[in-house]
């Protein structure tokens, strides 16, 4: 049996698609290389245009013409056809060239299709609030070009009818969203270069690596504390501990793990609950020094704490700090002589202004009192914008440019320490953090990063000196911004005279912090402590299935009756006639799609002689008011009165 061959598209169903197509591209261009988004936004406008002037379809040839050179250009630039990046931008050329060659009502279907993939691939980068409204207005758009294919409706009613049918659809994803089992790990097993671009800390540090990290305005972690907030003092982020030097760059001294950290809490306790950004790395961001406690977490024995895998998705986990316990008095012997190497002959001067301080005083306390005394007399400038170094990094910065970064002031001391026969090392993390007033949570930006250095002194163990609070004190309390020249390069919102901003910042990240917490954390183990206090239990499958079968019936049946409720009508008279034909149907005489009040009631009173009376009464007066020029309540009524009384 042969197909019927399909219609050709009107105008209306193809400016629908050029609308949900161009509303799916537009977020995506600024991911995609200007040249790809440039070559899809003029493809797209130039079907537009063409149809505007004389509505036609594109010759055969040039879609598959096309579609092979997008291929091609895609391979040269990404190196591949796979992947997010490469595969988003190839969804990109081919829902232009799948508008190009848009005929029949299929055509539209199939790029309503590309349009719903690339929606779900803007949460591949960020899952945020503005996203899912983005997604949420791409679908109704999506929605209202598979209606056009049907129905012929002004643009505001049939975004209605589209935003209705997304709202009856609501109570099903939210169905699946609490019983649908979650799957541990990235969204859906993202490829390798999913998280490429993330901003955050390295594994090793060189001059100018923080000072380019902290013009960056995003959030790297959020704490919320449960009772006390420690003073800005207090307020150092540990993350990687940075021990070899080959006086230029600074690496990680491999050490072994433990699952608690060794050391005795002392002082006072600090609890909170963390949010970590993904970064891609092992390491959770913790406030010194961390005590033990943080769930599938190990503890080095340089007192970073470590995820069991790299944090390739948003975390959250509790944990708690002791600022002022005694941390490394029992640090083996080969970990301290590590943290007295330096490259040879490298650095003289430094070494020289070293050996002053070991001549002058006795002790490697007094030598680094003496340090932080000379740094703060050396007049060093604290800047984003530093100069370049030579090969001798600390000489460079201590006595020629005098000027520099955190990581600058950390790297330098911790040579001038290790000179002097002191054992030091290089702690990169966040040192601040500004309380968000509408929901008194803890933000750290990458802009707070920061080097501080410690030092081993025999007795005590490990000690924090931050050099940068030598020349800089109110980086310490008052942040970065504090610290920096009026015309320094700024992140926008870190600005500090833009009050106004800030506020509105604040606002929408308290929204951010809502939607991570209540629907991106709702992970599989907020989902199973959940469906336990309903009494459903996860590991059932048989169990979960049957749960959402019965949930999506019940949603369904809602749905039926609230549509044949909504269907029935408002106006009194004809509810009271829809009731008399309920009787009738009972009574074996159903009405007929074309009859009318009169025919009906004639052939209801031959099929019943006894009522033939009162059935002929009822009709008679209903099609009179019907038909009247204005039926009063009252009329309404008395009908409703005499259908009520009629019996059969």
């Amino acid at each position: 049996m042969s197909r019927a061959p399909e219609s050709t598209l009107s105008a209306d169903p193809l400016r629908w698609a050029a609308a949900c197509a161009g509303a799916t591209l537009l977020p995506h261009l600024p991911r995609l290389p200007i040249w790809l988004g440039a070559l899809a936004a003029l493809i797209l406008l130039w079907r537009v245009l063409s149809q505007l002037k004389a509505p036609s379809a594109a010759p055969r040839f040039l879609s598959p013409l096309l579609a092979v050179a997008a291929g091609g250009l895609i391979l040269f630039e990404y190196g591949t056809l796979f992947g997010k990046q490469a595969g988003i931008a190839l969804l990109a050329l081919l829902l232009g060239l799948k508008y190009l060659e848009c005929q029949r009502p299929r055509d539209v279907q199939v790029l309503v299709l590309l349009c719903f993939f690339l929606q779900l691939g803007l949460f591949f980068d960020t899952q945020s609030p503005l996203t899912g409204v983005g997604a949420l207005a791409g679908a109704v758009l999506a929605t209202g070009s598979l209606l056009s294919l049907h129905t012929r409706h002004p643009v505001r009613a049939q975004l209605r009818t589209a935003g209705v049918l997304m709202l009856q659809a609501l109570p099903f994803m939210i169905l699946l969203f609490v019983l649908f089992p979650r799957i541990p790990g990235p969204l859906w097993g993202l490829p390798a270069d999913a998280f490429s671009g993330r901003t955050g800390l390295s594994d090793s540090m060189q001059p100018g690596a923080i000072s380019e990290l902290s013009q960056s305005g995003e959030i790297a972690f959020r704490a919320a504390f449960r009772g006390e907030v420690p003073p800005p003092a207090l307020r150092y982020w540990r993350g990687p501990v940075l021990t070899d030097f080959d006086g230029q760059r600074w690496t990680i001294r491999r050490s072994t793990t433990a699952d608690q950290p060794d050391y005795a809490t002392t002082g006072t306790a600090y609890t909170y609950d963390m949010t970590l950004e993904a970064h891609s790395r092992r390491w959770l961001l913790a406030l010194d020094y961390p005590a033990a406690g943080i769930a599938d977490a190990t503890y080095a024995a340089d007192f970073t704490v470590l995820g069991r895998t790299p944090i390739d998705q948003r975390m959250r986990y509790a944990a708690s700090a002791y600022p002022h316990s005694l941390v490394g008095q029992n640090e083996a012997p080969a970990s301290l002589d590590g943290a007295l190497n330096l490259p040879e002959a490298s650095n003289p001067r430094t070494r020289a202004l070293a050996e002053q301080l070991k001549g002058r005083h006795q002790t490697p306390e007094h030598i680094v009192t003496a340090a932080i005394a000379w740094l703060r007399e050396a007049d060093l400038a604290y800047t984003l914008r530093p100069p370049r170094l030579g090969i001798d990094t600390a000489d460079a910065f201590l006595f020629d440019t005098r000027q520099g970064f955190c990581e600058h002031f950390a790297s330098a001391f911790v040579v001038l320490m290790r000179a002097a026969g002191v054992p030091a090392r290089v702690v990169t993390g966040y040192q601040g953090g500004e309380i968000n007033p509408f929901d008194n949570s803890m933000v750290v930006r990458q802009s707070d990063a920061h080097a501080w250095a410690e030092v081993w002194l025999a007795g005590e163990g490990w000690r924090r000196v931050d050099p940068t609070a030598a020349s800089a004190p109110r980086r310490i309390d008052g942040g970065l911004a504090a610290a920096l020249p009026e015309d320094s390069a700024l992140p926008f919102l870190v600005r500090p005279n833009l009050t106004w901003l800030r506020t509105l910042r604040d606002r929408w990240e308290f929204l951010g912090n809502a939607w991570n917490q209540w629907v991106l954390g709702f992970d599989q183990k907020t989902q199973r402590s959940l469906l336990r206090r309903l009494g459903l239990h996860t590991d059932d499958w048989r169990q979960m299935g049957m749960a959402m079968l019965i949930g999506i019936g019940g949603l369904l049946a809602a749905l039926a009756w609230w549509a044949q409720h909504r269907a029935a009508p408002r106006d009194p008279l004809q509810r009271a006639w829809q009731h008399f034909e309920r009787k009738l149907a009972r009574a074996g005489v159903p009405r007929l799609p074309w009859e009318g009040p009169a025919d009906y009631a004639n052939r209801a009173a031959s099929h019943c002689p006894e009522h033939a009376d009162a059935i002929r009464a009822i009709a008679h007066r209903y099609a009179r008011l019907r038909y009247s020029a204005g039926p009063t309540a009252v009329d309404g009524k008395a009908l409703h009165s005499q259908i009520k009384r009629f019996s059969i």
